[in-house]
């Protein structure tokens, strides 16, 4: 069995070529990756729930726009939360993950968190890979791998987050993300 390196709290960035439509021009960030498989939300599915319908409760802490995401196509009827919280220690009812961001316990009460919270999105569902299946995906050329930075979990236009991650990349990525959304229109 060949060793796995964590790619937990990285970005995955479908490129031009994936052809499974929920994952076309997605932006994923790895939770969890290990010889066991791996997890992630996608960043740029807005949906037209808002988070007041399905959790009240967070719906005041949720940034703009105030809508559950959807994270993947796994798991629809559960929620995730994910946090940007700053410094070095976070509150009850927050686990990093990676640098300042980190899952939410959504079981928990949100005053635990308002007052320590950069930012918080809402997702449903997730996207999920067995083992082996992501670095399968990866050898194939359907992702590209990078850095993500905190702002990507809260980006303010997500329709635009693919462009964006790709045109800070300090290569030939940064062409990427001029690519046409249908290149058969060209």
């Amino acid at each position: 069995m060949t060793e796995v390196s964590s790619l937990t709290g990285r970005l995955l960035v479908a490129t031009p070529a994936l052809a499974d439509p929920n994952f076309d021009r997605a932006v994923v960030l790895l939770l969890d990756h290990d010889e066991q498989g791996s997890l992630g939300v996608v960043l740029n599915r807005p949906t037209p729930v808002g988070v007041g319908d399905v959790l009240l409760p967070w719906a005041e802490l949720a940034g703009d726009p105030g809508v559950v995401f959807q994270g993947g196509p796994v798991g629809l009827d559960s929620a995730l939360g994910i946090a940007v919280i700053p410094g070095e220690e976070g509150p009850l009812g927050w686990r990093r993950v990676h640098g300042a961001i980190g899952l939410v316990d959504l079981e928990a009460p949100p005053e635990l968190l308002a007052s320590a919270l950069g930012s918080l999105r809402i997702f449903a569902g997730y996207s999920g890979w067995g083992p082996g299946q992501l670095e399968a995906e990866l050898g194939e050329g359907a992702w590209y791998v990078v850095d993500s930075e905190p702002g990507d979990v809260s980006f303010p236009d997500p329709e635009r987050l693919w462009r964006a991650v790709l045109r800070r990349q300090r290569s030939e990525l940064a062409m990427v993300a001029t690519y046409a959304d249908d290149p058969s229109l060209n």
